[in-house]
């Protein structure tokens, strides 16, 4: 699966070496590094010197002997009294206190499901790849089942329109061209896959029902991969010296926009960076208020200003906050009307000139968030969008609520823009970056 925000290098990322081989010499231009507390020492006063191990010293209690490690870890430690020869009172009564020791202490793990990505100190390499592996096959059947309606729209008709039949027929593809139709795959793809199958029918390659299956996965596929080629596809593609990275979010309102911006927060601040959040959806009533109960979830600082401020204004103030606090990422919410595209492109367009003046090429993504379950509403919103905002990348939210999951390759097929994340679900971390070959497979498992 992957780090969801990919921008850092790695050697940005904090290293302990914990995993590597001890060095038996230290080199000339390392530094002398004291650590404080019950944590190690390391002197070097010449060349070959070697590191010092703690060495652990017996604690005088005068007539008694001192505590031996088994005696401090079964025993009750008994305080100390005055050096002397007379024996210890019998009546004296010792409340049991199990003595504190901070090298004994192991630390908490965190239950977080983003602890891999980053820092994972309590756990070994191997741990750390078997966590990895087994968060990597959660999302792919959290995934699956996200697609599972448009499954049985596709896959499994064509389960039931195959049985007792020995070959494929004109029937069998007019069934398959109403499932793709019936899922939002539409109809422009949908006859460009139907040739495709024809094809491979005449060629003898096609003769039953999975190489059918095999054929249109392919098909599927290829239209996602090439949609990869237009807009922003990935983060990295930007040189990681350019910050902030600004990220605009628009789509009309209802379609999950305000959720959508808190998740993005959340998972990219889980990757390690400093996010900040621009309200400049100062249109719409109650927007502000929403994303800050977003921001205050997931612990993201907030600028915004009043209802009916210039939004340029708004986002000129963040952009200064996240220039000036060293930010990683600005994530900027715009108004969500279509319904005076003039006023909106105008306002867009200002929005984009303040950008690009204060940061080099920002904003770097525009990201449109559609609906599935609009279905072919969705793709003209798209299209609308792409006129008005310069759309480079698609947030497909409610993938898992909706027989109609395959107006992603609508979108893909007739507007050449990349999906980028999917939303599967409500919780925070059901937002994840889109993968097209788990959704094809998920499509036809």
């Amino acid at each position: 699966m992957g780090l969801f925000w990919r921008r850092k290098g790695k050697d940005q990322f904090v290293t302990l070496g914990l995993n590597e081989p001890p060095v038996s010499q230290s080199r000339e231009d390392e530094p002398i590094t004291s650590l404080s507390g019950s944590e190690l020492m390391i002197h070097k006063e010449s060349e070959g010197a070697v590191v010092e191990q703690p060495v652990l010293e017996p604690v005088t209690t005068g007539a008694r002997p001192s505590p031996t490690p088994t005696q401090i870890a079964t025993e009750s430690r008994v305080p100390e009294l005055p050096a002397t020869n007379e024996a210890r009172p019998e009546s004296i009564q010792v409340e049991p206190r199990l003595r504190e020791d901070p090298l004994a202490q192991k630390p908490v793990p965190s239950r977080s499901p983003f602890a891999t990505s980053i820092l994972g100190l309590h756990l070994s390499m191997e741990e750390l790849q078997a966590q990895q592996a087994l968060l990597e096959q959660e999302f792919s059947a959290r995934f699956r089942r996200a697609v599972a309606a448009t499954r049985e729209s596709i896959s499994e008709r064509l389960d039931t329109v195959f049985q007792g039949l020995k070959q494929i027929d004109e029937k069998l593809l007019d069934e398959l061209e109403e499932a793709l139709i019936a899922a939002d795959i539409g109809v422009a793809t949908t006859h460009h896959i139907l040739e495709t199958v024809r094809r491979g029918i005449a060629r003898k390659q096609i003769n039953d029902l999975e190489a059918l299956k095999q054929t249109i996965k392919k098909e599927l596929l290829k239209i996602l991969r090439a949609s990869e080629s237009q807009g922003v596809a990935s983060e990295t593609t930007l040189p990681t010296n350019v910050l902030p990275y600004v990220m605009m979010v628009v789509g009309v309102n209802g379609v999950g926009k305000t959720t959508t911006i808190g998740k993005l927060a959340q998972r990219i601040k889980a990757e390690g960076n400093d996010v900040l959040i621009c309200a400049a959806d100062t249109f719409r009533a109650a927007a502000s208020e929403q994303l800050a109960i977003w921001a205050e979830r997931t612990g993201v600082p907030l600028i915004q200003q009043k209802q009916g401020t210039d939004p340029a204004a708004v986002l000129f103030d963040s952009l200064k906050a996240a220039k000036s606090r060293g930010s990683d990422v600005l994530i900027v919410d715009t108004a969500g009307r279509l319904h005076n595209k003039s006023n909106l492109m105008a306002e867009l367009e200002k929005m984009k000139r303040v950008a690009g003046r204060e940061v080099e090429g920002a904003p770097h993504e525009t990201l449109l968030v559609v609906d599935a379950v609009t279905g072919q509403n969705g793709l003209e919103q798209a299209r609308q969008f792409l006129k008005v905002a310069g759309v480079t990348g698609i947030v497909l939210t409610k993938l898992d609520g909706t027989a109609k999951g395959g107006i992603a390759v609508a979108i893909a097929n007739e507007l050449n823009l990349p999906i980028r994340y999917a939303g599967i679900g409500e919780k925070v971390d059901d937002l994840v970056v889109f993968d097209p070959e788990l959704y094809v497979n998920g499509l036809f498992e």
